[in-house]
């Protein structure tokens, strides 16, 4: 049918096709809002696991410079991943917690705003205008939204916020310690799996292959080279296990330790 009157209403039939795309960019936006969340929290996971497979490697590199004993080695790498989980947790609850006190205060904000008296449909439709609507377009959805869930639709448009998504900080905490752990693991195993004498050359291939690794993935979910970032944290990796084992070797053959 539209192709049958676009000939005789040309104007008409291309205002309508663009007031319907600018309407699905604008109602695509929370979906947008949600995988970029999700990412976000796909990134965080992956540099936890990043920090849990450097800090850890560190130290039972470090003390496998002074000893080849699987007792301190064993000790020292527990008390790194329990450490360093509950830092990351601890420090990842705090972020968070203000993270959602500041948005629970803009919600409430927001509430009382719209519990004043005033034209709240046409400060709306400008929001939208400013996102790129015409104005019949804005105005036709500030009034829509606004009849389904104006709070709701005010939070979207002029602060990018959803009610029903403010961070958790438990969830955040879990995911933090649980992303170290992981990557903790890997140090763990590879300097307790081999013979006394190879434990740290396994450990520091093992260890610079998955910080390369962890490099690559966080620069595809950022957009960026995967070639730059993994040759960036696999330089910083090498240069902390090469630290700590030469304070350890240095206090080894000192009798420091």
């Amino acid at each position: 049918m539209l192709s049958l009157l676009a000939p005789h209403f040309p104007g008409c039939f291309a205002g309508f096709m663009k007031n319907t795309e600018q309407l699905s960019r604008t109602y695509d936006l929370p979906r947008t809002a949600e995988i970029a969340s999700r990412l976000n929290w796909l990134r965080a996971g992956v540099l936890g696991a990043n920090d849990g497979i450097v800090s850890v490697a560190a130290v039972v590199v470090g003390v496998a410079g002074v000893t080849t004993g699987t007792g301190p080695i064993l000790t020292a790498g527990l008390a790194a991943v329990v450490g360093g989980a509950i830092s990351m947790a601890l420090g990842e609850y705090v972020s968070v917690s203000s993270q959602r006190d500041s948005q629970h205060a803009m919600i409430s904000g927001m509430r009382d705003r719209l519990a004043s008296a005033g034209d709240h449909v046409a400060g709306l439709a400008a929001a939208y205008r400013q996102k790129g609507l015409s104005p019949q377009t804005a105005l036709l959805v500030a009034r829509e939204l606004s009849d389904h869930d104006e709070l709701q639709a005010h939070l979207d448009a002029q602060l990018n916020l959803d009610e029903d998504e403010v961070a958790s900080p438990w969830h955040a905490a879990l995911a933090s310690a649980v992303s170290f752990l992981l990557g903790a693991l890997l140090p763990m195993l590879a300097i307790l799996l081999p013979p006394a004498g190879m434990r740290v050359p396994v450990t520091f291939v093992a260890v610079l292959v998955a910080l390369a690794a962890t490099g690559a993935v966080g620069a595809m979910i950022g957009g960026g080279s995967r070639t730059r970032a993994s040759v960036r944290v696999v330089l910083g990796g090498a240069l902390a296990l090469a630290a700590t084992f030469s304070i350890g070797t240095m206090l080894g053959a000192a009798g420091v330790v």
